[in-house]
């Protein structure tokens, strides 16, 4: 029998809730700035898609944040350091998670699609299980609700490394990575995809890579989006997805030209 995407595992901030990916964002900034080194909006953005104490540690590995933190501290940052800073993190972040869970528009429209060619729908994300309990009550209320959902404390190590979306292939009964898809908007997302065999999907709208606002990305003059749309598809594609989309409406056509190579590939076989 020849085979055909069976699933779809998509991350939830910046993919298919919190256009832009802005929660995290700014709880990731508040939290340094409280601390006395402030940092950038790109460096915040920088290890997108992390588990948040990853996250962390990545910030705190960046050149200019680590000697900021010496010429604050008098010295690097130490385990409890970091493990200040994500209390202060996830108080910041828990606070404002419910006002950014509306769907990205689309999103709600292609999952039925999806559905409707009987693929299953996962989730992983960078998220924890208690941030997932405010979030996922949310988004269910406006629309959008998985399958299949895991957060990244329920695994041993996640992004980059694949054990989430393993996890979903054996909740959904999925057999073969071959019919999976990955969907994110980070390059993590791109990592995790790559390191678990699967197919994966970049989305550049409502990205944390690209991180604009819908208002920004209406009003933005075409020319200067069009550049910086083509950053993100560079990182992404540098990352090895195998497709970049600009919106994620246009999923389901990827998935039907994975089909058909599918198709192919069990011709040749």
């Amino acid at each position: 029998m020849t085979s055909k995407i069976r699933a779809v595992v998509l991350d939830w901030a910046g993919t298919v809730i919190d256009y832009g990916c802005f929660a995290p964002m700014e709880a990731f900034m508040n939290s340094f700035e409280s601390a006395g080194v402030p940092i950038r909006v790109e460096e915040a953005r920088a290890p997108m898609g992390l588990k948040k104490r990853d996250h962390i540690q990545a910030l705190l590995s960046m050149e200019r944040v680590k000697q900021a933190w010496i010429r604050q501290y008098g010295g690097e940052a130490t385990l409890s350091d970091v493990e200040r800073l994500y209390e202060s993190f996830e108080s910041l972040l828990m606070k404002s998670l419910a006002n950014f869970t509306d769907p990205i528009p689309g999103v709600v429209e292609t999952i039925a699609r999806l559905r409707s060619s009987g693929i299953q729908i996962g989730s992983s994300t960078g998220y924890t299980k208690t941030m997932m309990q405010v979030v996922a009550p949310q988004a269910k209320s406006k629309g959008y609700e998985p399958d299949f959902r895991i957060a990244s404390d329920e695994v041993k190590a996640a992004r980059p490394y694949p054990y989430m979306i393993y996890r979903n292939m054996e909740e959904l009964g999925v057999m073969s990575v071959r019919t999976v898809v990955k969907v994110g908007d980070t390059v993590a997302d791109v990592l995790e995809g790559k390191h678990a065999g699967v197919w994966t999907v970049a989305v550049v709208k409502g990205s944390s890579e690209l991180g604009l606002t819908q208002e920004e990305v209406r009003t933005m003059e075409p020319s200067e989006l069009a550049i910086r749309m083509e950053e993100v598809r560079g990182r992404f594609e540098q990352a090895g997805a195998d497709a970049v989309v600009d919106s994620i409406a246009e999923l389901p056509d990827i998935v039907e030209k994975l089909n058909l190579r599918l198709k192919e590939e069990g011709l040749h076989a």
